[in-house]
């Protein structure tokens, strides 16, 4: 699923069927993998992928050029292989035995021509290449336990109707409903013809940003110091103005102001400053959200979207309000202490 490390045994093709003709899947996509082009891996499926498989928000599968694979010996790769290797519309790629390709592992007999490209999903499918499982069954003709066996097979040699795949690495399967997820993955775990197992990819990844938990935990207390840092820079501008507002503060005493309501005035600014820079950031906040997410999903397959803030965004701007509050609260004990005199004395 996610093109780390490697298969440790194969499914019979038969039990990929009876997974298929299970009355709660609604669709599959069979995957072969074990073989390689120039270090990127090759993905044998049917066009069921090109219809199914999606990425970040639901987002489907595009082509930047070309369309599915549809003859024998036609390829669709990835926009990463086609970046890095300079691929265009009719190229020819060869396929190679494995991982390593080596001069002596490729199926230098049978090459496949570039049918497809598609767009960027910043996915394992961008460095992935992809031909259909006859295809695969194909180029290992005459090839056992992994060696060429001296078959020097041309295309025209094939006959289609027997390249029946035997075995595949993967299914990936969508379901007529939610509700029946864990019925399913008992169903498979506890299959009788062959071991299988179920795994969600959803639960994986949720385990993989448990593990990261660490680095989230570290990024708040980034954002913590920063606010910190903004609010001490409001502490120092009040504090600076404030040594230049003595005579403003003395005639607001002098014609009736009292003490608190001084003190409710520079309270009052440093709230608002505090709440213009908490819509200030909302705001460019969501203005970058939009801007940056098309760039963000193709290149990295990151899903960014900002929708109502959660009771806890709130919780962390009321904090940042009353700390707000806070800070103001120095500026005007200051203030509030200063007397009269001290406002009307003219300095030289």
């Amino acid at each position: 699923m996610f093109r780390i490390g490697n298969a440790t045994n194969n499914i019979d093709w038969r039990s990929a069927e009876d997974i298929r003709n299970h009355p709660s899947v609604a669709w599959s996509i069979p995957i072969s993998l074990g073989d390689s082009h120039r270090g990127f891996r090759v993905v044998g499926t049917t066009d069921e992928y090109f219809k199914h498989y999606k990425y970040g928000q639901k987002q489907p599968l595009t082509f930047s050029a070309g369309k599915p694979f549809e003859g024998l010996f036609d390829t669709v790769i990835g926009s990463e292989v086609a970046k890095k290797l300079g691929y265009k519309l009719g190229d020819e790629v060869v396929i190679a035995h494995g991982l390593a390709d080596r001069k002596f592992s490729r199926h230098d007999n049978l090459p496949f021509v570039i049918t497809g490209i598609l767009a960027p999903t910043g996915t394992p499918v961008d460095r992935s290449v992809h031909v259909s499982l006859p295809a695969i069954e194909a180029i290992h003709i005459g090839w056992e336990s992994g060696a060429n066996m001296g078959a020097n097979i041309k295309a025209e040699d094939i006959d289609v109707s027997t390249l029946q795949p035997k075995q595949i690495t993967a299914v990936l399967v969508g379901l007529k409903s939610r509700i029946q997820t864990f019925a399913l993955q008992r169903t498979i775990n506890e299959y009788k013809a062959e071991p299988l197992t179920a795994i969600m990819p959803g639960i994986a990844l949720h385990e993989l940003w448990g593990l990261m938990s660490v680095a989230e935990q570290a990024l708040l207390v980034v954002s913590g110091f920063v606010v910190v840092a903004g609010l001490l820079g409001m502490l120092s501008s009040l504090l600076t103005s404030l040594n230049e507002r003595r005579r403003e503060m003395a005639i607001l005493r002098a014609v009736g102001a009292r003490p608190l309501h001084v003190f409710l005035l520079l309270v009052s600014e440093a709230l608002l400053l505090t709440i213009c820079g908490i819509v200030a950031g909302v705001v460019v906040l969501f203005l970058l959200v939009e801007m940056a997410a098309p760039f963000v999903l193709s290149q990295y397959g990151l899903q960014l979207s900002f929708g109502l803030l959660t009771s806890y965004e709130w919780m962390l701007l009321g904090i940042v309000l009353i700390a707000g509050f806070i800070v103001g609260c120095v500026p005007a004990l200051r203030a509030y202490r200063q007397s009269l005199s001290d406002g009307m004395t003219i300095r030289i």
